[in-house]
């Protein structure tokens, strides 16, 4: 199997990076983290190399590209560690409009592809613990009410995906529907907060809101589940990148701090560490490959598929994180020093689209027919 990059893939990797290098320098985010963790310029910037467009069919003027494209870009921006929300606006957005009514994508996914309309997943709920089909809000007559969480950028973005429920219990496996809602519609109350690592979110409250709807409850929670998967596949690609650039820092931070007058790099435990870091660097690597390319499969094996990816990111995240950290010493958990945010950074992707405990459970559902051997 060749796993070697076409040269166009390469050339928009090396287009994120200089700008993840030229435009997003640690200090801007510094400045951004501090102004609310969102900043339209650096959205714009995005839009400018065409990333908003990534996703987009080209019938609606996007680009058209596909999951690994996706993936390139991600690792670049987890390199840099930007917080505007690319994954959410330019990769799951358009993969869910894709299935609404006509006249629908064609209001929205031109705009999205243009960097003109930011549209984000609004999905997590206090009781959802993890589990999409854990749906509180309610859709009567096309109006939502109910309350929403940590939706990213969620008092910014011009408009929301919304699962509600138009039948049976909060917890049923049925009778989930997906609705658009614009931010500014009436009964849309937002109030925005930092997350640990300094990108912004939101609670979201609906009440009585005029909402359009995407997807009935027939395919509601297929295309909730294929979003998810697809945040989980561009977070372990960000990942990637995030835990890449952290050991680089680690490594050249070995190489010039010195005690007892040698550099620490020259001590073979710290090195032996640092060894581990690298191996579970690849490991994630490869899930995130995995990931990517099990996307298009078909709902059970790509479900399987990405919580597998999900526990072994976790992991790794986890472990990368806090290794890199105690490499470092005090200065590790200093903020004025650029290793503590992406030991943040790593903390806090650890918990999203489910957690390691959680996607663990989720694999062993799936795999009791097989006894935990692969087939």
């Amino acid at each position: 199997m060749d796993f070697d990059f076409s040269e166009d893939q390469e050339a928009l990797r090396d287009a994120v990076r200089r700008f993840v290098d030229k435009d997003y320098t640690f200090d801007r985010r510094t400045k951004i983290q501090r102004a609310g963790g969102f900043d339209s310029g650096v959205w714009d910037g995005l839009a400018g190399l065409g990333l908003t467009a990534l996703a987009v069919p080209e019938a609606h003027g996007g680009l058209g590209f596909g999951a690994v494209e996706a993936m390139v870009v991600m690792e670049e921006l987890g390199r840099g560690l930007v917080m505007e929300p690319l994954a959410q606006g330019a990769l799951i957005a358009p993969a869910v409009l894709r299935h609404a009514p006509d006249d629908l994508q064609a209001a929205w996914l031109p705009r999205i592809a243009g960097g003109e309309a930011l549209v984000v997943l609004a999905h997590q709920e206090g009781r959802s613990r993890y589990r999409l089909n854990q749906v509180a809000t309610r859709a009567v007559d096309g109006k939502l009410t109910g309350v929403k969480s940590l939706v990213p950028a969620g008092d910014r973005v011009d408009a929301f995906i919304v699962p509600a429920r138009v039948a049976g219990t909060d917890d049923a496996p049925h009778g989930v529907a997906l609705y658009l809602v614009e931010r500014e519609a009436a009964g849309v109350h937002t109030r925005p907060y930092a997350l640990f690592d300094g990108s912004r979110a939101a609670e979201v409250h609906f009440d009585n809101t005029p909402a359009q709807l995407i997807a009935g409850p027939d395919q509601g929670l297929m295309l909730l589940e294929l979003a998810a998967d697809i945040g989980i596949a561009a977070q372990a690609a960000e990942a990637v990148g995030v835990m890449e650039k952290y050991l680089a820092l680690t490594v050249e931070y070995m190489n010039t701090r010195k005690q007892f007058g040698v550099a620490i790099s020259s001590f073979q435990a710290l090195r032996h560490r640092a060894a581990d870091v690298k191996m579970q660097l690849e490991l994630a690597r490869s899930m995130s490959y995995y990931a990517t390319l099990r996307l298009g499969d078909v709902p059970a094996v790509r479900r399987r598929a990405l919580s597998q990816a999900k526990v072994q990111l976790g992991q790794a995240m986890r472990f990368v994180g806090q290794q890199c950290t105690q490499l470092h010493g005090g200065i590790g958990v200093t903020d004025e020093y650029a290793g503590s945010h992406y030991f943040k950074r790593l903390t806090v992707m650890e918990m999203q689209w489910g957690d390691t405990l959680h996607h663990l459970g989720e694999v062993s559902q799936r795999m009791q027919d097989t006894a935990g051997v692969f087939a």
